[in-house]
């Protein structure tokens, strides 16, 4: 019987696994992988002699050979993983830090343990309040389509009411077609739109997040700043269910001592629309420059919603109604804690801060 290239393949593809069982770091495979499974590797070879054999015989000579080349590249990729991981955890060993040399009489401060932020602390509180009233708590992203935060709210290309908002545009697709949230109103979009096709309405949620706006920060300002929006949709939903939730959470976060009042405004996503305003806490009323000596101190907006809105997602306003109301965590968290200047929030003066560890 005539020889055959390939019988001595399992034994030389046992020695070709050997070698790559051997191999001792990645600069090493990767110099070694032409000759193991490349164009000058010993499988290669064996592939162009397969044309000395007998035609009835390279079928079976060739589904050999490439099930000996799948076992070692396997074996190839499997060695690769290890030797990547090795050397990454050859380098977070390089780079760890020994926090055991520092002597904490040498700082200025003692050290102490991280806290969160007063805007997360205070997030966290008005979600406990809200969530204690029955809703629930939703999130969305921050970088929306201008679908999301201005179309589906009934703020179309060219409305006047795009004046209202100072928005950041993200260069991504189209020119203006891409913005960083400027309220966390789109998040209500995701969450009917979610709702409709899984069929799960009502829906009673609020939604926190950061924002941004081209504003100039000041006493009352910041251009990245973070609302607490809410959001119900549900049968036989009126006014006066809104105005009832926003009295109860006043009285809840704020005290009884602290009133609340609603203004005629308009939002061209509620129809009728509302300012959500508390007694400044900061003068108790008298008037000062963080109230701009109004003695209020305005938190947000809040309104029915509109019927266009509600055709945005689907919804029909003829069985369904639902009111929504947003205002600044931020704002919350300055008028809570008597802070005359919000840009204290973000300046990171350590003797503001160490006020609320």
């Amino acid at each position: 019987m005539a020889s055959s290239p390939l019988d001595n393949l399992a034994e030389q593809t046992a020695q070709l696994l050997a070698t790559v069982a051997a191999l001792g770091s990645i600069d090493q495979l990767r110099d070694d992988e032409p000759m193991i499974t490349g164009k000058r590797s010993f499988l290669s070879t064996l592939q162009k002699s397969l044309g000395v054999l007998a035609p009835e015989d390279r079928k079976d000579a060739g589904a050999r050979l490439q099930e000996a080349r799948r076992t070692v590249e396997a074996a190839l990729e499997g060695r690769r993983d290890e030797l990547t991981r090795a050397a990454r955890l050859r380098q977070l060993e390089v780079d760890r830090m020994d926090l055991g040399d520092v002597v904490v009489g040498a700082v200025r401060w003692p050290a102490t343990v991280g806290h969160p932020s007063l805007v997360a602390v205070t997030q966290r509180e008005l979600e406990d309040v809200f969530v204690a009233m029955g809703f629930t708590v939703s999130e969305g992203p921050e970088v929306e389509s201008d679908w999301y935060n201005f179309e589906a709210l009934n703020i179309p290309p060219a409305h006047p009411a795009r004046g209202m908002w100072d928005t950041f545009y993200v260069e991504l697709g189209e020119p203006e077609t891409v913005v960083l949230r400027t309220h966390t109103s789109p998040t209500q979009i995701h969450l009917m739109e979610s709702a409709v096709a899984r069929d799960s309405l009502p829906i009673h949620a609020v939604m926190p997040g950061r924002c941004y706006r081209r504003d100039t920060p000041d006493a009352r300002h910041l251009a990245a700043f973070h609302q607490v929006e809410g959001l119900v949709v549900d049968h036989h939903i009126a006014f006066s269910d809104l105005a009832g939730v926003i009295e109860t959470f006043t009285r809840a976060y704020f005290g009884p001592d602290i009133e609340s009042r609603l203004r005629p405004a308009f939002f061209p996503f509620t129809e009728p629309s509302a300012e959500f305003e508390v007694t400044c806490t900061i003068c108790r009323g008298e008037g000062c420059r963080t109230c701009s000596q109004t003695g209020w101190i305005e938190l947000g907006g809040c309104g029915m919603l509109d019927p266009a809105v509600l055709d945005a997602v689907g919804i029909d306003g003829d069985e369904w109604s639902g009111f929504a109301f947003g205002f600044g965590i931020d704002r919350c968290a300055q008028m809570r804690h008597q802070i005359a200047d919000m840009r204290a929030l973000v300046e990171n003066d350590a003797r503001f801060l160490r006020q609320f560890s």
